[in-house]
C-alpha cells in the first residue's frame, strides 16, 4: 500500500471521525441511549487510527522537506542535518505503515467488551478439578495485575480441591480482546497429589471466554424465561441452606440454563444470572462468526472449536507449550502465578500477521 493511499484512507476516516464528534454532541442523539452508545463506540475505535494517521502525515511531510533540502541546499551543515533526518525517517516508515495497515483492518467488535470466563475440570477426575482451580488462580492473578475486576457467579467445588466448574465475570479495559485466546482445552502433565507411585498423569480442563453482551446487544422477553429459586450451597455463612437466595433461569425457546448463587441477595443473584443469560444467547449468534474465522486463523481455532487442545503445562520439565504457535517457555511456576502476558503477546502478533495476510489477498 503506497504512502498516498494510506493518507487518503485516513483522510476519509477523519471526515467520519469529525462527523461522529458532531453527532455525539447532538441533543437528539444524546437522548437516544442505544444510538449514543453505538456512535460513541465507533468514535473511540477510530481515535487511534486518526492519531496514528496524523503522526504519519507529519512524518512524511518532514521527510519531503528534508529531501528537498538535500536537493537544493548548498550549506553542508544543513545538508548533513537533512541527510540524518531522511535516514532516521526511512528507518521508521516500515513499522509505522505496518501499524496503520493493521489499524485499518476492522477489529473484532467484541474485543472491547467485558468477558465471562468458564473453567471446567475435564478428563482426569479429582486431578482435573485441582488443575481447574490452578487455572482459576492463574487468571485471578493476571486480572489483578491488569487492574480488572473479577466476580464469581457460580462454582462447584471438586472433592479433593479446585473446581468441577467455576464461572466468573471479568470487567475492565479490553478484557475479551485480551483473554479470547485462552478458550480451548488446557492439558496438564504432572504427578497428582492422589498418586502414590509417583507416576506422571495427563489431565485436562476446558476454558471458555465469552464476550459479555451489553444491555443493547440483545432484547430479552421475560415471558420466555422461567425463574427458580433454591438454597445456596458451599461457603457463605449462616444464610447458606436457609434462604432461597440462589437463582436459576431457564430460557425456554433455547433451553439455556444459568444459575447464580454467589450473592446473599436474591435480587443481586437475579441481575447477575440475567446478564449471563443475555451473554449466552448473544454468543449463540457470535459462535457463527467464530466458526467462520477459526478456519482462517490458527490463533482462534479453539474459540470456534472448544474441544481443541491449545496448551500443555508440563510440571516435571517446568514447561508451557502453546500448540497453535509452537511457542514454548520454561518458567511454569511464574506462568501459573499470572505472568501470562508473554504468550498472549505472541498470540496477538501471530493473529495480526494472519489479519494482514488476509487483508492483502
Amino acid at each position: 500500500m503506497s504512502e498516498n493511499t494510506l493518507i487518503e484512507k485516513i483522510l476519509g476516516l477523519q471526515e467520519k471521525y469529525e462527523d461522529l464528534q458532531k453527532q455525539l454532541s447532538d441533543p437528539e442523539v444524546i437522548s437516544d441511549m442505544k444510538k449514543y452508545v453505538q456512535l460513541n463506540k465507533e468514535y473511540k475505535e477510530l481515535a487511534p487510527i486518526i492519531k496514528a494517521g496524523i503522526e504519519y502525515k507529519k512524518m512524511m511531510d518532514d521527510y519531503d522537506s528534508a529531501k528537498e533540502i538535500l536537493a537544493t541546499e548548498k550549506d553542508e551543515e544543513l545538508r548533513e542535518m537533512a541527510k540524518e533526518e531522511v535516514a532516521d525517517i526511512e528507518q521508521k516508515i516500515p513499522a509505522m505503515e505496518e501499524n496503520i495497515k493493521l489499524l485499518l483492518i476492522p477489529a473484532d467488535p467484541q474485543d472491547s467488551k467485558n468477558a465471562i470466563l468458564e473453567i471446567r475440570g475435564g478428563t482426569g477426575g479429582d486431578e482435573a478439578a485441582i488443575f481447574a482451580g490452578d487455572l482459576f488462580r492463574m487468571y485471578s492473578k493476571y486480572a489483578e495485575k491488569k487492574g480488572w475486576k473479577m466476580e464469581v457467579t457460580n462454582q462447584s467445588e471438586g472433592a479433593a480441591g479446585g473446581f468441577k466448574e467455576i464461572v466468573c465475570k471479568i470487567s475492565g479495559d479490553h478484557v475479551y480482546g485480551t483473554l479470547k485466546y485462552e478458550s480451548g482445552v488446557h492439558r496438564v502433565q504432572r504427578v497428582p497429589q492422589t498418586e502414590t507411585q509417583g507416576r506422571v498423569h495427563t489431565s485436562a480442563a476446558s476454558v471458555a471466554v465469552l464476550p459479555e453482551a451489553d444491555e443493547f446487544d440483545i432484547e430479552l422477553n421475560m415471558n420466555d424465561i422461567r425463574k427458580d429459586t433454591f438454597c445456596s450451597s458451599g461457603p457463605g455463612g449462616q444464610s447458606v441452606n436457609t434462604t432461597y437466595s440462589a437463582i436459576r433461569l431457564t430460557h425456554i425457546p433455547s433451553g439455556i440454563v444459568v444459575q447464580c448463587q454467589d450473592e446473599k441477595s436474591q435480587l443481586k443473584n437475579f441481575d447477575k444470572a440475567l446478564a449471563e443469560l443475555r451473554t449466552r444467547l448473544y454468543n449463540m449468534e457470535y459462535e457463527k462468526y467464530l466458526n467462520e474465522i477459526s478456519a482462517k486463523r490458527k490463533t482462534m481455532v479453539s474459540t470456534g472449536d472448544r474441544s481443541a487442545k491449545i496448551r500443555t503445562y508440563n510440571y516435571p520439565q517446568s514447561r508451557v507449550t502453546d500448540h497453535r504457535i509452537n511457542y514454548t517457555m520454561y518458567n511454569l511456576p511464574v506462568f501459573m502465578d499470572g505472568e501470562i502476558q508473554e504468550v498472549i503477546d505472541q498470540l496477538q502478533i501471530a493473529e495480526n500477521a494472519e489479519r494482514l495476510k488476509a487483508a492483502a489477498e
